[in-house]
């Protein structure tokens, strides 16, 4: 009897493998069952459905063909030789326009060690067999940091770009774009760091007469991962200043890189403004020993950073006033300290003063280093991009003490972040930021997290800034609820039927690209999460067909004055915010058991 019942049917989006989906119809019901790949499982279900009649194939013509489910070809994503690549569809890719509106382009983050410290490519086919698998399964590009420490490691002006130029000819190759990060920080001490890049050796020498060129903590303990912002205009690295050192190196870059650049490859530059490339100050990092949910410590106390500080001070009309000597350690709690604890030192005006001064240099050296690549980049088809970082705990605290260890002066009657983007609207660059997967309810309740209004406030942010806001997931996830809160965040009102929806992301970074990622049912998660980016839509090359064509890169407009950004701190209620994405990803366990499920409902 249930041989009469079942069919499945094969829908099409345009013929393209990647976009099929399977639909089991018992009765006239009809369940999802996700991703085409998923057919193998759905035949093993033998004591449920002892055969699968046939298979309908329908596109987005109305045409239907009946075929032997036993003929289909398998799916082997994460068995394919580099050889072995699924056959192009023979029937053109069609799209509907409105809802490729709606479209947001998947990136995949690449292994942090894909070029070595020795600066070599090394085990190329089986990045190759990766990226392939990649592009096979929709995604629009990949994102790779280019370290610092690998290409100028020989000596100052000394680049050496050979090992990214075999990466990026591979890249190409293999139909993706590349958004490249220009990694001016140490790889290693940080969540997820797998491998150890230094800064380059030579920078790392001066370090060593002259330690206050690394950011410094109270009790002076230095992070040797990025340079303190205190020397950003030191001529102290063989007569040239941190910010001329990362000029230098876009510039090269580009040289280097202008056939990639000119080809359409590469179409976005994200510049490194801090530790592990975000806009912030190394408040909290475990080769200090922090750990979760640690508020942290400032970062100022190198001689370079207080004399500024004191200048300033004096310049208020208050040479008294000092760093701060009262905010705890790293892994302390707000309340157990006297600056971020009840009617702290944070609400006082020698408070206010200094964490105005602090987070104003940090909007000050991105500001500075993104002029610089505007300049190195200048009439480049691409944009540029920054990175902030995502402080989620403590945000629902008064003090919010991890972000303004940070620098990031954010408060529930002062915004902390759209002054970053007001900064960035000025060099046309893209607002990254990162947590889009994280759900309060998988926090720490004594930590006080907050991600999601987080996220809701910074994404918010951005767009009243007429900024483009992309993201990233903040810790590898492959269950359907992180990639559904991914979504969510994309489109936080769901997909519009008429055209570009009033808030979407410009694009998502997945983080990271690993063997643990391509696992079978992994992959088959991840596919499917790239497909609902889409909105069902197949793969689209023609960045034009959704609203992210991109001309020359035209010069930075006018700095602005402090005054003018800091007017951006006034609070606004963020945008509205769905309960859930209408794009959902289910994983075939969820997906298996609610068919099931039904199937015995109906003999109840």
């Amino acid at each position: 009897m249930i041989n009469n019942m079942t069919s499945i049917i094969r829908s099409t989006q345009g013929g393209c493998w990647g976009s099929d989906r399977l639909r089991l119809r018992l009765y006239g019901g009809v369940f999802d069952l996700a991703v085409m790949p998923l057919i193998d499982r759905v035949e093993s279900l033998q004591g449920v459905i002892r055969k699968v009649k046939r298979i309908e194939a329908m596109g987005q013509t109305g045409r239907s063909n009946y075929v032997d489910v036993t003929k289909f070809p398998k799916a082997g994503t994460s068995k394919l030789s580099t050889d072995e690549m699924p056959e192009a569809p023979t029937a053109p890719s069609t799209y509907n326009e409105k809802m490729l509106a709606n479209y947001v382009p998947v990136y995949v983050m690449l292994p942090l060690g894909v070029i070595s410290n020795d600066n070599v490519f090394e085990d190329q086919p089986k990045m190759e067999k990766q990226l392939k698998e990649l592009r096979a399964a929709g995604v629009d590009g990949v994102m790779v940091d280019v370290w610092w420490g690998i290409v100028e490691s020989k000596g100052p002006k000394q680049y050496d770009w050979s090992a990214y130029r075999s990466l990026f000819a591979l890249v190409q190759e293999c139909g993706l774009k590349l958004q490249a990060i220009m990694s001016f920080h140490r790889c290693g001490g940080n969540v997820g760091d797998e491998v150890t890049i230094p800064l380059p050796q030579w920078v790392l020498d001066i370090g060593e007469t002259d330690p206050d060129i690394f950011y410094t903590n109270r009790k002076g303990n230095r992070n040797k991962e990025y340079l303190t912002i205190g020397v950003d205009n030191q001529p102290l690295f063989h007569g040239r200043t941190a910010v001329q050192l990362y000029s230098d190196n876009m510039k090269s870059f580009r040289q280097h890189m202008s056939d990639f650049i000119e080809a359409g490859l590469i179409i976005d530059i994200e510049v490194g403004l801090g530790p592990a490339g975000e806009l912030w100050y190394p408040s909290y990092t475990g080769t200090q020993g922090w750990v979760f949910p640690g508020i942290g410590e400032f970062q100022c106390y190198d001689k370079y950073l207080e004399a500024e500080f004191k200048e300033a001070a004096t310049g208020a009309g208050h040479p008294e006033w000092g760093l701060p000597d009262n905010a705890g350690e790293y892994n302390d709690t707000p309340g157990s300290t006297e600056f971020f604890g009840l009617n702290g030192t944070y609400m006082t005006e020698k408070g206010k003063f200094f964490l105005t001064w602090y987070s104003n240099k940090l909007l000050n050296h991105g500001d500075e280093i993104l002029d610089e690549a505007n300049r190195a980049f200048l009439g480049c088809k691409l944009k540029l991009a920054a990175k902030v970082a995502g402080i989620h705990w403590w945000y629902k605290s008064p003090s919010h003490a991890a972000e303004l260890t940070s620098g990031y002066y954010n408060l529930k009657d002062r915004d902390g972040y759209r002054p970053i983007a007001r900064m960035l609207s000025r060099h046309y660059a893209t607002f990254n930021f990162t947590c889009l997967e994280m759900r309060d309810s998988e926090q720490r309740a004594d930590a006080k997290c907050g991600p999601q209004e987080l996220v809701q406030q910074v994404l918010s942010g951005g767009w009243r800034e007429e900024v483009e806001v992309a993201g990233e997931n903040a810790l590898s996830r492959y269950d359907s609820n992180g990639y559904n809160q991914m979504l969510l965040n994309a489109r936080p009102n769901g997909i519009s039927r008429e055209g570009l929806p009033k808030q979407i992301m410009y694009g998502v970074t997945y983080l990271r690209l690993s063997d643990e990622l391509l696992k079978d049912k992994n992959f088959k998660i991840f596919k499917t999460f790239a497909k609902k980016m889409r909105t069902d839509q197949d793969y689209c090359a023609d960045l034009g067909m959704y609203n992210h064509q991109i001309g020359p890169l035209e010069r930075s407009k006018p700095k602005l004055v402090m005054e003018d950004l800091l007017e951006a701190t006034k609070p606004m209620e963020p945008f509205p915010w769905g309960e859930e994405t209408d794009m959902k990803v289910d994983d075939f366990d969820g997906v298996l058991a609610n068919l099931i499920r039904k199937l015995f409902s109906l003999f109840k």
